[in-house]
Parts: C-alpha cells; structure tokens; sequence
C-alpha cells in the first residue's frame, strides 16, 4: 500500500448493505435428521427489535441518472429526493433485522430496497423503472400483452378499482421483466431478496426472473383482477439460468406494505419460459428458497484501523455467490445460507483492477453471526484522504449535506453534519484527477462541480460554499487565515500561440472590494493541462513553463515554492479549474503559505 496514513474508508454512493446466499434446490426445510424448524405465530418477529438508524440514498432512472423529487418513505419518515436524485434519513425507526426503505414518484412503477441495517450511515441505490404502456386491453374481453423476449400477461377480463369497486373500459398495462443476468437488476428488484413461505417461514431467494406488472384505468386510477378472476404470466428464463432450472418452481408475489416477498403457487418449466396462474399483480418472481442465517462482517486492516465500502464476494459451492459494500462503519450485514462452508473474498472497487485483496474460508454459521476480518497491507494500491470544510451560502457550517467526489466511473458520498468531509478511496497510478460536488440538502443549495488533483495521500482541498447564484470564484488562503474570496470582475484568456512568450499562456485575474488577484502561467505547448511549479522564465526560453502569482500577494522573485494544478481548461465560455499550495518569500524576505482554488469561466 503506499501511504503514510491509514488504510482507506471510502464512500461508495453503489452500496448494498446485504449479502443474499442463494440455493439452487427445491426448499426442504425438515430433512430426517435436523431440529424441527420453529416458525413464530407473526412473521415480523424474525426482524428483531426496533432500532434508529441514519440511511442515504440515490434514485436513478434505467440510464443512471438522478431522479428529483422522489418520495422516500421509511416507516413514518419522508423525504424527497434532489437535484442529484440524494435523499438523507437520519434516526429512522427500523428494525435489527430489517429496514425498508419506500420510493415513488408519478411516471414510474413503485420502487424500494430493504437493507439488514448497520450502525453507519445505511447508503442505498433505487433505480426506478419507467411507468410507459406496454400494451393495452379492454375490460370484459379476453387479452395478452407481451415483451419482446416472449414474456407475457394474459387477462379474463374482469378488474376492480383500488376500492374494490367493477372497472370497465380500457386497461393499459405497464409490464417489465427483470433478467437476473443483468446486472442491472439489483437496483431494480424491490425489496431485497428475502420472503415468507407458505408455512410463515423466512427465506432467502435465487431468482430466475420477475415480472413487474400494473394496471391502470383510462383516468390512472390503479386497477387490479377481480375476486375470482386468475392471470397467466409466463416468464423468459435466460440460457444462463436453464442449467439450474428446475422443472417447477414456486412463485413469489412482494407486498409493497410488507416489505418482503411472499410464496403463492408455483410454475412450470416449458422450454424457456416458467408458466404459472396468478390472482392479484405486484412484482412476481421465480425463486428457488434456501433457509438463512444473518452475518455482519466487520473489516480491520493490520494496525486495526477499520476499512470502509471494500467490495465483499461470499460464495457457497452449492448456493452461489452474492456481493455487497462495507459501510463507512467498516460493516457489511446481510444473509448467508446456513450450515455451509463459504469463501470470503475482498476486492478494492473495480476500477482499478479486480484483484482479490483478501480471501479467507468462512463458516458453516447455524445462527445469526458476526465475524471480524483483517486485511494485510498492500503495496500496490494508493490510498487517498480528501478533506475539507462546507459551508452555506451564509458562510456557516452545513449541518445537513453531503459532498460527493466522482473519481474515474465511480461517486463517493460522504455525510456532512458539522460542516466538515472526509472521503477516502483507493485511486490508479495513471489517474490522479477527481471532482468535488457539494450539496446544502436543507437550504437547496449546491456547488458546482470542481476538479482538483490528488496531493498524496492528503488532499486538503480547503472551504467550499453551496451558493447556486455563483457562477465562479477565486479563494485563496495565506498564512493559513481567512478564506479571501474575489467574486467579481473575473477575467481570464487562454493564449494558445501567444507571440510574446512563444507558446500557450493563460491570464487570471480579478477584484472583489479591497481583494484583488493575478496569476499568469506559460503552459506546456503540448498537454496544457497538468503540474506546474512556481517560475520565473525567459520569454525567449520555449523550455521555461510554470505559473506565478503576482502584484497581490506582495511574492518576490525567489525563494517560491508554489505547486499549481490545472485540472481543467475549457473552451470559451466553460470552465478552468486550478488549485494551488505551496510557500514563498514577501518582498521583505518573510516566509508564507498559500493555498487557494480558481474555478472561472473561460472569456477568450
């Protein structure tokens, strides 16, 4: 690992505080031999007692991106979703075992996701699928909508309305099949993959595929099938599934009151699709149970530091391999299946690469666990901490926010409560940009998206303020004081064959009240972007590159040591990101610090 500092706790916005070990067997749940299994008189009792937890979450459509105003519910606490498709609950009411989390909005089908919550901030992702008509039928007439993959819905005829009274007219029927081969389709599925069989008992789930199904009236008014009245759903199984497919296999309806899915019937293989009768629409699966236990594994690294959102990998030779995200809390609970040997691995996330960075053979567990892991030491990886401070446009500290860092394919989110941010992650040797993204989640108020560059392993990117009316801003600090901000009457020109100096050059200033600023830089004549120290060249030496700092800050000619990074040169009318730190000399010989960030809007 090269570092100096501890060993990384990252935030990943991806996190799925589960682990759901799945059997590719027809549920037995008493073989000759084994204690009878006890099933409680109400199946909530398997979720243990009430627990106040703080979650975090992203609502994405089918392209991944955000969706605003989302209605989040957990238990009797709402929220509605941003600009950036985030939603933050603090002290929800939950339970030990399980926490449900709610989202709708007009235009998509309901959508939620259930976690095993853990004592961090519980991090989510919702994608929700879109409300379009699949196809249409007409009260009183028979009928079938289909996908293309063959899937199908067909209906009698006979539907009432959500009070239980006849509808009669045109029925449109919104129909998705969720593919458990694509990958996709853990942000789709609702709930988790947990359920009630017909003896009251809990499993975990192995889908070989679900159907999302609603009906609406020509008004939108929800419908459903009549008392008495059955539909045939047939389900596409994928090539990769058919070699665990049994011949029948029970169905699963999810009561979106509940939270969890629930056996009635089953279907039967008919080439490759599973055909079977249901009674009532929601989502409907295809899922071969397995009894299970719950594991909470907790991640340390050898000086007992604890680790953050690695990627965790539990597979069971018979049961299959499920995946989830260590919280900020260096936790991951979920379900596992019981009695079996399992095999443990973790993984930094993939953009760098997928190499294992730990393996370790686990179990069997008979009953609710929790299991500490330490992972050694690697050289191979980068660790990076970036901190900073967040205020409101008001100048104080944000209470309620986050601050996002995109870095590669990747988002981490971290809480702010005090006005302050730590976002740890593992970064590639060839990328060492990322962007910061701020969001005030109280007063609506965000940052623009800014880039900065990586100062191994610290990166202390200094005071960001969430004011959506500011289009561009020069801070900059000296002798580590007050922020000094320049607001106003910013110029900047980008030269790139500038005759005076016999290359690139760009030109910053500008002047808010009593502050003014102004930075010159002769580029690189080939990549612009990048590294520059503090210089003062030879107009006539095309060699000499470097930026300076000048008039303002009083900086002599030496004894500079200035670092400036420009992560960002846009065309005219876009944005050129530099931050800057380092020390220099006054006129008088007195040493300084400066740090600073220049995020403005190219002119010429």
């Amino acid at each position: 690992m090269k570092r100096t500092n501890k060993f990384p706790k990252f935030i990943f916005l991806f996190l799925f505080s589960l682990l759901t070990m799945t059997s590719c067997q027809k549920d037995d749940s008493n073989p000759v031999g084994e204690q009878q299994e006890i099933v409680p008189d109400e199946f909530s009792e398997y979720f243990g007692n009430e627990i106040s937890r703080d979650f975090l979450g992203t609502v994405i459509d089918k392209n991944h991106l955000p969706i605003e105003g989302v209605l989040i519910t957990i238990g009797n606490d709402t929220a509605m979703t941003d600009s950036n498709g985030v939603f933050i609950i603090k002290n929800a009411t939950v339970h030990k075992r399980f926490g449900y989390i709610k989202a709708s909005k007009s235009g998509y089908i309901h959508g939620s996701r259930n976690v095993v919550p853990t004592n961090g901030t519980n991090k989510v992702t919702i994608m929700l699928l879109d409300a379009n008509i699949t196809g249409t039928v007409n009260s009183g007439s028979e009928g079938t909508v289909s996908l293309d993959n063959g899937s199908s819905v067909s209906f009698d005829g006979n539907f009432i309305k959500e009070d239980g009274s006849e509808y009669a007219g045109t029925v449109n029927v919104i129909v998705h099949h969720l593919d458990p081969a694509d990958e996709d389709m853990a942000l789709q599925r609702p709930g988790m993959l947990y359920a009630q069989n017909s003896d009251g008992a809990e499993r975990m789930l192995q889908t070989l595929g679900m159907l999302a199904v609603e009906l609406r009236g020509s008004s939108g008014e929800e419908l459903n099938l009549a008392e008495g009245s059955t539909s045939e759903i047939k389900m596409y199984v994928a090539p990769s599934l058919m070699s665990i497919a049994p011949a029948t296999i029970p169905l699963w309806y999810f009561d979106e009151t509940k939270g969890y899915w629930i056996e009635e019937g089953e279907a039967t293989l008919q080439g490759n699709m599973y055909i079977g009768t249901v009674t009532h629409f929601s989502f409907w699966n295809c899922d071969i149970p397995a009894n299970a236990v719950t594991l909470c594994v907790t991640a340390t690294d050898d000086q007992n530091n604890v680790l953050n959102n690695l990627y965790v990998s539990i597979t069971s030779a018979t049961f299959g391999t499920r995946n989830g995200y260590i919280n900020d809390n260096g936790e991951v609970c979920g379900f596992v299946p019981s009695g079996e040997t399992l095999e443990l691995d973790i993984y930094n996330y993939d953009f760098c690469g997928n190499e294992s960075l730990h393996s370790q053979i686990i179990g069997p567990f008979t009953s609710d666990s929790d299991l500490s892991i330490t992972i050694p030491d690697n050289p191979d990886i980068i660790a990076e901490t970036v901190t900073g401070d967040f205020n409101t446009c008001d100048d104080n500290a944000v209470t309620d926010g986050y601050v996002q860092l995109k870095y590669g394919g990747q988002t981490f989110t971290d809480v702010v409560n005090d006005g302050t941010f730590e976002i740890n992650l593992l970064r590639c040797e060839n990328d060492n940009t990322f962007k910061i993204k701020a969001s005030d989640y109280v007063n609506l108020q965000t940052t623009d998206s800014i880039s900065y560059t990586f100062t191994t392993p610290l990166t202390n990117i200094g005071t960001i303020s969430a004011c959506n009316t500011i289009t561009e801003f020069i801070q900059y600090s000296i002798d580590g004081g007050d922020l000094i901000y320049v607001l106003d009457n910013i110029n900047s020109q980008f030269d790139a064959n500038s005759p005076n100096y016999n290359g690139p050059t760009l030109t910053l200033s500008g002047s808010s009240n009593d502050n003014c600023f102004y930075m010159f830089g002769k580029l690189d004549d080939t990549t612009y972007e990048g590294t520059y120290d503090n210089y003062n060249w030879d107009a006539n030496d095309n060699s000499d590159t470097g930026f300076n700092l000048q008039e303002c800050f009083g900086m002599s000619n030496t004894n500079n040591n200035v670092i400036y990074n420009l992560t960002s040169l846009g065309a005219v009318g876009e944005y050129i990101d530099i931050n800057f730190s380092g020390t220099y000399e006054d006129y008088d010989g007195n040493p300084h610090s400066v740090s600073g960030v220049v995020h403005v809007l190219r002119d010429y």
